[in-house]
């Protein structure tokens, strides 16, 4: 197959793939529980007995690991579930409904002035620190995101003639956008949804490691990392492992986003061969 064969999108694909069945076998991966408070086991550095080491409470850092996989797919996947979604209506109501576009937009541009770190800390102290609470805090600032780039697209392909065609031969809007102009969205919605899902497991490592995301008594890559910060200069486990695990799952989601950009964007493939 054609996607197999792009580097990009396998190693993005193979890599989020062995981080989903291990935060699945997350209980039968982990080696000690990963809350269970150890005093006399704390800060001892990686050994057979504990992979990634502990931490300042004596916990299990690969348990703690493993289990903040679960936390990161978990933010990035619904967070990129739910801006599709809504960014999807929006710009579709937005580039084909005329009279629609410049008030909501307008409204997409106000939420898009505010920091999404800071809109998301206001949400948390508001609400309190919870899974829920964090997700919702990230999707807020990315629906604009996606309503913009869906708009552009409904604003170019509704000028097609066919589109144009369709209109004069009195098809019903809904029809009209299922259709005809929805199959277009599809492609740049794909890549703009792997671009979110990364984005928003970024965020919420950063709301962790600020003290504003996820509880403390949960595993995250971003408490772990915030927790290791103080102890930093004699256990810098506590942060490389948590923050390589960050890394690699950012760059994996990005380049698979790249990898179907490139297989998706019809243009794009044309101007690669053209310039093979």
């Amino acid at each position: 197959m054609r996607i197999l064969r792009n580097p990009s999108v396998l190693f993005g694909a193979l890599v989020l793939a062995a981080l989903a069945l291990a935060a699945i076998a997350a209980p039968l991966l982990h080696t000690v529980d990963p809350v269970q408070l150890t005093p006399r086991l704390r800060l001892k550095p990686p050994t057979g007995d504990h992979w990634f080491g502990t931490d300042g409470f004596g916990r299990d850092l690969w348990s703690r690991v493993i289990y903040g996989a679960r936390i990161s797919l978990a933010i990035g996947a619904m967070v990129s579930v739910v801006a599709v979604f809504f960014g999807l209506a929006i710009g579709l109501a937005a580039g084909f409904v005329r009279w629609l576009d410049g008030p909501v937009m307008r409204v997409m541009d106000g939420i898009m002035a505010i920091p999404a770190i800071l809109l998301a800390i206001a949400m948390v102290s508001l609400n309190g620190a919870s899974l829920v609470t964090v997700a919702v805090a990230i999707v807020i600032p990315e629906i604009p995101r996606v309503a913009r780039l869906i708009r552009s697209v409904v604003l170019s392909v509704r000028e097609e003639p066919y589109v144009e065609a369709a209109v004069g031969l009195g098809t019903r809007l809904p029809r009209l956008l299922w259709r005809h102009v929805l199959p277009n969205t599809l492609a740049p919605l794909v890549v703009q949804g792997t671009y979110v899902a990364a984005s928003a497991i970024l965020t919420e490592a950063i709301l962790s490691f600020l003290g504003a995301g996820i509880p403390t008594e949960i595993p995250s890559w971003g408490n772990a990392m915030a927790e290791g910060r103080v102890y930093f200069q004699v256990a810098p486990w506590i942060i490389l492992f948590p923050g390589l695990c960050l890394a690699v799952t950012v760059l994996a989601v990005n380049l698979l986003g790249d990898g179907l950009r490139d297989l998706l964007d019809p243009r794009l493939a044309k101007s690669v061969r053209g310039f093979r």
